[in-house]
């Protein structure tokens, strides 16, 4: 067998892989970006070997080199990759013998592809969900700086807000920005849960039952800069619950980024009229002259399927795996690999669409202005009055009921009742009921700027790690 086209395990098999064979099972196709993180793992192997005495000084030294020169290689695009390896891994090790013979030979002392793999793919995912936070607070600074713009205090911009899609009550938009923002914040607090999880290094616990030379786990673990090293061998190369915990943070950002892209397609609407995109941020028709597209938000809300997807996926093949690894455990890349390009994707062209928007204040506080939106407060001035609430809900709904069904003027109605004073038709004045959303955490004017200190400090705190 050529030299070119052996594989790690062809010492224990007569005949060369069968093509087909090598086509279905191969992963170098998609886990060449662990390229990296297999140089970091494998320099802080050979040198842990060098620690215990399993390699000379010399030794450590022409691995060291030969790590440093294939990622010159992979950096200028000039490694080159042959039929046989099977994946990054395998190609790298082949390298590393290529250039420093004997010693490269040894570079697999006392380590497996099993924990070999598990530690490279914890250093990739480690990495890139912290890169993924820091695109989620991004977008958050931007929902905090298109709330300063709309104002938070007296003479703000307000717009409806909803509940079932119905006009409910006024809300100011600075508040109802910074509603997303804080549902992205949760998202980034779920993101280091799950990195904080997945600090363990597995290397050193080789095939599955750890080996019999004097190894030191501890440390590759501190050279990695892992939290600690595994407590189980088993364990630490078949668990892949990092993966699943990641697939469902990074499922439920992509199910916000959903449900904030599905109101921007209603709210940039001609319906709606509340919000204008940016040219650079929006697409045309290739027939339909006069369209402007909200592409970004369609593909978010389209997208979170797709994330979902690989979550409910991936679980599906963990389900009845039996210990320890399987290569069952192959498939645990594509879906990680694709959630986060999605999500990184997704969170930048948002911050993007956004940060570029206008919104038309005016549309938004005609539509919060109408007389009907004032009902709750309608409402909770009778209970002030000592009307129970529930009394106080009919008394009023009977009210809207004439204006919907005979086309009464709420104003009229509420002046001739005699449950009301002349003050209550203040209710009824433009920007009123916003202005009375007053408790903690409220949508009005006096609320919504103790709740920006608030969110300051959280986005701080979340961010700060």
């Amino acid at each position: 067998m050529n030299s070119e086209n052996k594989h790690l395990w062809h010492g224990r098999f007569e005949l060369k892989a069968a093509d087909d064979l090598m086509a279905y099972t191969e992963s170098i196709s998609f886990d060449r970006r662990l390229w990296l993180d297999d140089i970091t793992g494998s320099r802080a192997h050979a040198r842990m070997l060098g620690h215990v005495g399993l390699l000379s000084v010399n030794e450590v030294d022409a691995i060291i080199q030969a790590l440093a020169t294939i990622e010159k290689e992979m950096l200028s695009s000039e490694f080159r990759f042959l039929d046989s390896d099977e994946d990054i891994h395998t190609a790298i090790e082949r390298r590393v013998t290529e250039i420093a013979g004997a010693a490269g030979a040894k570079l697999h002392t006392a380590r497996s592809r099993n924990d070999q793999v598990a530690t490279a793919f914890r250093l990739w995912t480690k990495r890139e969900l912290g890169v993924v936070c820091g695109h989620i607070a991004d977008l958050c600074r931007v929902f905090r700086e298109k709330a300063e713009t709309a104002g938070f205090g007296s003479g703000a911009a307000y717009l409806p807000g909803y509940t079932h899609l119905q006009r409910a009550q006024p809300v100011l938009l600075s508040h109802h920005l910074l509603a997303h923002g804080w549902a992205f914040m949760r998202d980034i607090e779920r993101l280091h849960d799950a990195i904080k999880r997945l600090n363990v290094s597995p290397l050193g616990a080789g095939a599955l039952a750890g080996t019999s030379l004097p190894i030191d786990p501890e440390f590759t673990a501190n050279e990695l800069g892992f939290a600690k090293p595994f407590d189980n061998s088993l364990d630490a190369v078949s668990d892949r619950d990092f993966v699943a915990e990641s697939l469902s943070a990074l499922a439920l950002v992509a199910v916000h980024l959903s449900r904030l892209g599905e109101e921007w397609v209603l709210w940039t609407s001609e319906e709606f009229g509340f919000a204008k995109l940016n040219d650079a941020w929006a697409t045309g028709s290739s027939m339909l002259p006069q369209k402007k597209n909200p592409d970004i938000a369609e593909l978010a809300r389209g997208k979170s399927g797709r994330l979902i997807g690989n979550l409910t996926g991936f679980l599906a093949t963990m389900k009845s795996l039996p210990l320890a690894y399987n290569r069952d455990l192959q498939e645990d890349k594509e879906p990680l690999f694709d959630a986060v390009d999605q999500v990184r994707r997704g969170l930048i062209a948002m911050s993007g669409m956004i940060s570029t928007a206008s919104f038309n204040t005016e549309r938004m506080q005609t539509a919060a202005d109408q007389p009907t939106m004032a009902a709750t407060d309608l409402a909770e001035y009778l209970v002030r009055r000592g009307i129970p609430f529930r009394e106080s809900h009919a008394i009023v709904g009977s009210m809207v009921r004439k204006v919907v069904d005979e086309g009464a003027q709420l104003r009229d109605l509420v002046a001739t009742s005699e449950h009301f004073g002349d003050d209550a038709l203040e209710l009824l004045n433009p920007g009123s009921a916003v202005a009375n959303r007053s408790s903690r955490g409220a949508a009005g004017p006096n609320a919504v700027p103790d709740q920006v200190a608030r969110y300051d400090a959280e986005l701080k705190r979340v961010t700060v790690h």
